[in-house]
C-alpha cells in the first residue's frame, strides 16, 4: 500500500512540472494560478507520513499528510511556497481505489460571537506594531503548535492572533469573551479564535487591536491580515497573515488549519475556493 500512494504521489510531482498530462483538479487550479501571475514552477518536491489507518476485511482507510513544496520563479524573484495536505487512500482488496484531500469542516454556526464594545468608555493604550516580529512568529509556526497557547481543530485565528499579539497588539476584554481581544488563563475571546468574529473586530475596534479594511491586496504590508468567506455568504470561515510580497507586489501568506506558507493571498488553489469567495483585507494600525 505504501508503494501506492508513493506512485500516486509521484504520478501528482509529475503532473506539476509537466512531466505527464494535467488531469487532477487541483493541479490544474496551482498551475492555472501560477500562470495567470506570470510565473512558472520550476520545480515540486514533497514528503509524506501516515498519520492513521483504519483496517477492515477488505477495506482499509489511510490517512496522511504530504508536505509539499513549490519552488516558483517569476520574473528575477524566485522564492519556496509551503502547504500541508490532509489526504485519505482508501484500498479495496490491496488495489488503491481513492484518494483524496480531507476537506476541512468549518463550522457552521457558532452560538456566541464578539459584539461591539463601547470603545469611548475605555482607556487607549498606544502601541507599535513590530511587523517582522510578526513574520517571524509565522514563519517559525507556520506548521508547528506552541505550546503556550491551546490548539484547535480550526486553528487558522487562534494563530494569526498569536501572531498579531507578538508584534505587540494589545490584548482587551478580558473575561468577557463576546468583548475585546484577549487570550488570558487558557480562555479567550471569540475574536481570539473564531474567523468571522476576529473579522468583526478589525473592522469595529478602535481602542487597542485596530485595524482600516484596504481594497487592493498590494496595500497590505507585512503582518497584515486578509480573511476569506469562502461560499460567500457573510460569514467569514478563514484568516492569514501577510509575511511576503511576490514580484508584483502581491501579498504572499502564512496560516493553519490548511497550514502553508509563503502562499499566493487569493487560495484560487485551495479546495475551499468556490467562484463566490470574498476577501476582506485589513491593514493594522498602531500609534508609530
Amino acid at each position: 500500500m505504501r508503494k501506492q500512494l508513493i506512485s500516486a504521489f509521484e504520478d501528482r510531482i509529475a503532473q506539476l512540472v509537466r512531466r505527464k498530462e494535467v488531469k487532477e483538479e487541483k493541479v490544474i487550479k496551482k498551475l492555472n494560478s501560477i500562470e495567470n501571475r506570470k510565473a512558472a514552477l520550476v520545480k515540486a518536491m514533497g514528503t509524506g507520513k501516515i498519520t492513521s489507518v483504519e483496517r477492515g476485511e477488505d477495506q482499509n482507510d489511510i490517512s496522511y499528510q504530504l508536505h509539499l513544496k513549490y519552488l516558483i520563479k517569476q520574473s528575477d524573484f524566485i522564492y519556496i511556497e509551503e502547504e500541508i495536505e490532509h489526504r485519505m487512500a482508501t484500498f479495496y482488496k490491496n488495489e488503491l481505489v481513492k484518494d483524496i484531500e480531507t476537506p476541512i469542516l468549518y463550522p457552521e454556526s457558532i452560538e456566541t460571537e464578539s459584539t461591539v464594545q463601547n470603545d469611548e468608555e475605555l482607556e487607549r493604550v498606544p502601541f507599535m506594531y513590530d511587523r517582522l516580529k510578526a513574520v517571524r512568529y509565522a514563519e517559525k509556526w507556520w506548521n508547528d503548535y506552541n505550546p503556550a497557547y491551546e490548539k484547535f481543530e480550526v486553528d487558522c485565528t487562534n494563530f494569526i492572533s498569536q501572531c498579531l499579539h507578538v508584534g505587540g497588539a494589545p490584548m482587551r476584554g478580558y473575561p468577557n469573551r463576546s468583548k475585546g481581544w484577549w487570550y488570558q488563563n487558557k480562555n479567550w475571546s471569540y475574536s481570539w479564535s473564531v474567523a468571522n468574529a476576529l473579522k468583526v473586530h478589525l473592522e469595529s475596534s478602535t481602542i487597542g487591536l485596530r485595524a482600516k479594511e484596504v481594497k487592493d491586496a498590494r496595500e497590505l504590508k507585512l503582518g497584515d491580515v486578509i480573511c476569506y468567506d469562502f461560499q460567500g455568504d457573510g460569514r467569514y470561515d478563514h484568516n492569514t497573515i501577510v509575511t511576503g510580497k511576490d514580484a508584483a507586489g502581491e501579498p504572499l501568506v502564512n496560516a493553519h488549519t490548511y497550514n502553508s506558507r509563503m502562499r499566493y493571498w487569493a487560495y484560487e488553489d485551495s479546495s475551499a475556493y468556490t467562484p463566490n469567495i470574498q476577501y476582506k483585507m485589513f491593514t493594522i494600525i498602531d500609534d508609530s
